[in-house]
């Protein structure tokens, strides 16, 4: 029997644009440029980022470059209101949705993605709310933000447009779906599967997953490059970063686009430059034994 190979379809770099609300225009301009000159042209956004401020912010840059939307990937997220709710009501979605496309001057968007779970969720009207705005053509895509796989199949079984993507927290530090794939079957906290195996379910199900937060430890406490809480992890950063010529950041994107899924690293950086490093993750694959090195110097450890 033949097996399948698994090929990499996706642009391995977003450029997530939660933080651009705050930047002047030109400092804007010039993200978008650098991303665009090195090949990034996928841009993730939310309806609450800047509360509608981001996606104002880019459409304007848009503009000013005279980019040709078609050959842009952009995407957002609605259904938190902020300190209230989850909200996948039809009402809801719908009217964040075209809140979202004024926003961004455009007619489409590449994907939506439901914003965490709602437990109060109708996958009836979930399933009409896909229907409507595939037909609608206001969207040609959909995924979840930080859902596991019972949650996700739940969807699935009542939509005919199968979800795409997944948003979940991941870096070196933070990789649970990981750590528990790798204690498989043993009594510690690592062994804690808290995703229902979504690391193996994204490839059984051609799931594409975007990691957010790819350079913070634990939920949003700060970053762990140049950190010293992480000393072993920035000495194996260091020796790593000066064998690739690149800066650590890249390392750091480099670890999880080694890892055999569909994965993106949303870049959530406001500096150019920052940027412009990160990017270079796209071109270094680092050996097995340099992730493993990663991955221990992290804190953590082989069963």
């Amino acid at each position: 029997m033949k097996i399948r190979t698994y090929e990499r379809e996706v642009p391995k770099i977003i450029l997530g644009c939660m933080r651009i609300a705050s930047k002047e225009d030109k400092e804007v301009d010039q993200l978008i440029t650098t991303a665009i000159d090195n090949g990034v042209n996928f841009f993730d956004h939310a309806d609450i980022y800047g509360r509608g401020e981001s996606e104002t912010k880019f459409a304007k840059s848009v503009k000013a470059l005279n980019l040709d939307r078609d050959k842009l990937i952009i995407q957002s997220k609605a259904s938190i209101r902020p300190g209230i709710c989850y909200d996948f009501s039809k009402d809801h979605i719908l009217k964040a949705i075209d809140g979202s496309l004024k926003r961004l001057n455009t007619d489409y968007l590449d994907f939506f993605l439901f914003h965490r779970p709602d437990p109060l969720m109708d996958v009836n009207e979930v399933s009409d709310i896909i229907n409507s705005l595939i037909e609608t053509k206001k969207v040609k895509s959909f995924g979840v933000s930080n859902q596991n796989t019972h949650q996700m199949n739940l969807l699935n079984k009542y939509c005919d447009n199968k979800l795409a993507v997944n948003q979940l927290q991941m870096s070196i530090t933070n990789c649970p779906m990981i750590d528990s794939s790798i204690n498989v079957n043993m009594d510690n906290s690592y062994s804690i599967d808290r995703d229902a195996g979504m690391l193996e379910y994204s490839i059984l199900n051609d799931i594409t997953i975007q990691a957010w937060s790819p350079f913070q430890y634990g939920f949003f406490e700060g970053v762990f490059i140049n950190n010293a809480k992480f000393k072993e992890l920035n000495i194996v950063l260091d020796k790593l970063s000066q064998k690739y010529n690149v800066e650590k950041e890249a390392v750091v994107a480099a670890w999880l686009l080694r890892i055999p899924n569909k994965i993106q690293v949303i870049a959530g950086t406001t500096n150019y430059k920052r940027l412009n490093s990160i990017i270079k993750a796209k071109d270094i694959l680092l050996t097995r034994e340099e992730w493993y090195e990663l991955y221990i110097s992290a804190g953590k450890k082989l069963p």
